[in-house]
């Protein structure tokens, strides 16, 4: 402690205060003009405060120990007069921040509200304690025995509870009028089962009032359904009645009819015959040919042999009219590449039967921005674009690569920077190549005059059929697609005069990489 300081030894721990300024700070004066200064506000609350009898008034102002003296007298008489209980507050920390806890701060306000003691005194005796009827009330309903009423004393209900729960010796006592617990886990799960046992019960009072509201309306429903039924059995007596005798009078005009079926029409069998026009052409309704290569139609009896016929030729013509409308257009063209695609690779490249039932895309599913097509030469349009990995001519080294096929030439653009890597116009294009196992790599030959040092393209795309046959179609050069089978190799100009080779060969893990000998080797599934 420093020479001005002082230490008060509390119940709760040590407290230390400076004697500097006490006196000044124990007047509290306020000097006297500021209290009339004040006195003459004009705001109601501010004169409130500083009254003129106070200044009239001669006795010394009280200090603050005495100020604190009667609020703490008022407090602890209010306090006697009542039943207090004590709520301990404590501030986490001094910032008024969340989530955090300053361990110093909390243990001293711990150590200073007495909680320790306070918590020691509880756990040497019982912390819980109450008389025997308000146990009882809360708790009969945890134990068979005092549900849902109980005769007999309130202490003997509490001992059943007790037993019920499993109470240890040692976790209660049972005084004169109340019971003692304990330890406060004790309490806390009775408490637990209490409130478990609430819904149950609630659960229960629901079922029981539900099941009497649902009785009350299903014999009220029982009773209507009954009046209603006895009406509409009655209802459908009359109907069948009325069936029958209408069906009696149809069933003597047929039979009249069928008998009378050869002679001219009249009164007797024209029922008849119109009936039997019409379950034929209802039967030719259900069997009628659905395209033009079925001739078969259903047999009609000897009245309606001319009808057949007739009916038999609109047929066909109707038929032949939708199918040659639904060929126009799209279909016209999708049907030409399909029939395209069939001339270069049926019989020659396996695989191509599982796409016959595959359509070709139409559109470029924006594969080909805005920035690629302004490499397009003018004039040219786009026909179609796919994903393709290309292999370079240095150690083949294969990269993602995007391919556009415009009316005018095929393009090959790096998808990244979108740079043209490849240009092979129509014109240049001298041959395509391509193996006849189930592979997907091709190989673009084409000569440019003006630079001998361009390679050939060799590119893998997986829709190999589809994309040559876009680049057959748009070049229009499909006699010069080449298909080696045999395992035979391909090969293909390098630049500059030189010229490497593509190697093919069946194994069960297919890929696509550089040979020992340094041509490209493809294992085909």
């Amino acid at each position: 402690m420093k020479y001005n300081e002082f230490r008060l030894q509390h119940y709760a721990g040590h407290v230390t205060y400076t004697a500097t300024g006490f006196l000044d700070k124990n007047n509290d004066l306020l000097y006297r003009n500021l209290k009339e200064l004040m006195s003459q506000s004009k705001n109601p609350i501010v004169k409130e405060l500083f009254t003129v009898e106070e200044l009239q008034r001669k006795k010394r102002p009280e200090t603050v120990g005495t100020q604190f003296r009667t609020s703490l007298n008022t407090l602890m008489q209010i306090l006697m007069s009542k039943e207090p209980s004590y709520v301990r507050c404590i501030k986490p920390n001094d910032t008024k921040s969340p989530k955090y806890f300053d361990h110093d701060l909390v243990q001293h306000q711990v150590q200073y509200l007495g909680l320790m003691e306070n918590l020691r005194v509880r756990r040497a005796g019982f912390a819980y304690r109450r008389l025997y009827k308000v146990f009882h009330q809360r708790y009969k309903s945890l134990a068979s025995e005092t549900w849902p009423t109980y005769h007999g004393s309130d202490r003997e209900a509490v001992e059943l509870i007790c037993k019920s729960l499993g109470y240890g010796k040692e976790e209660y006592r049972l005084g004169r009028s109340k019971i003692f617990i304990r330890k406060p886990q004790t309490l806390f799960r009775t408490e637990e089962l209490f409130q478990r046992r609430k819904h149950e019960l609630a659960t229960m009072v629901q079922a029981f009032y539900k099941g009497r509201i649902q009785r009350q309306k299903y014999e009220l429903m029982r009773a209507a359904v009954t009046k209603i039924s006895c009406n509409w059995k009655r209802v459908l007596a009359i109907r069948l009645k009325e069936k029958r005798q209408k069906g009696v009078v149809d069933i003597r005009r047929f039979i009249v009819g069928f008998i009378h079926r050869h002679e001219a029409r009249s009164k007797k069998n024209a029922n008849f015959l119109d009936f039997v026009r019409i379950k034929y052409l209802e039967k030719c309704v259900e069997n009628i040919p659905r395209n033009v290569l079925d001739k078969n139609w259903p047999r009609a009896p000897v009245a309606l042999e001319e009808a057949r016929e007739l009916l038999k030729e609109l047929n066909m013509r109707n038929m032949v009219m939708k199918y040659v409308k639904s060929c126009a257009g799209e279909k016209k063209a999708r049907m030409e590449e399909k029939l395209l695609a069939s001339s270069l690779f049926l019989h020659r490249k396996k695989g191509y039967e599982e796409t016959v039932s595959k359509p070709f895309k139409q559109g470029t599913d924006n594969i080909i921005n805005s920035k690629q097509m302004m490499s397009f030469l003018a004039g040219e349009r786009l026909v179609y674009a796919c994903r393709v990995t290309k292999y370079d001519r240095h150690g083949y080294k294969d990269r993602e690569r995007s391919l556009a096929v415009t009316n005018g030439g095929t393009y090959v653009f790096d998808p990244k920077s979108n740079k043209m890597k490849d240009h092979v116009p129509h014109a240049d294009l001298t041959g395509i190549s391509c193996s006849a196992e189930r592979d997907q790599l091709f190989v673009l030959h084409f000569t440019n005059p003006a630079d001998d040092s361009k390679a050939d393209v060799i590119l893998s795309s997986d829709y190999c059929i589809e994309t040559l046959t876009k680049i057959a179609a748009a070049s229009k050069k499909g006699d010069t697609l080449k298909i080696v089978s045999n395992n035979k190799s391909i090969s293909h100009s390098l630049g500059n005069g030189k010229v490497g080779m593509i190697e093919f060969t069946t194994g069960k893990a297919p890929s696509i990489k550089k040979a020992k000998n340094g041509n490209l080797l493809v294992i085909a599934p």
